[in-house]
């Protein structure tokens, strides 16, 4: 696997995970941990964080990387 799929699943899948976390956290008032894991949506949200987190996030850092990466060489 190249460098920047690591980098991308490693800061993409943290904020993804964060996400649901947060999301799960925030729900609290409406509905209980239990009764969220029950319902189909928490998992299609889910999966969409960690989605757009690995493909949209960790390639926007991953430029941002590389351009850090070039201006400290010169």
């Amino acid at each position: 696997m190249s460098e920047r799929w690591k980098y991308q699943l490693k800061m993409g899948g943290f904020w993804g995970v964060f996400m649901v976390i947060f999301m799960t956290l925030f729900e609290l008032q409406e509905k209980t941990i239990p009764q969220q894991l029950a319902d189909r949506n928490f998992y299609i949200r889910a999966v969409g964080y960690i989605v757009i987190g690995v493909f949209v996030l960790g390639y926007f850092n991953w430029k941002e990387k590389i351009k850090r990466e070039n201006s400290d060489k010169k």
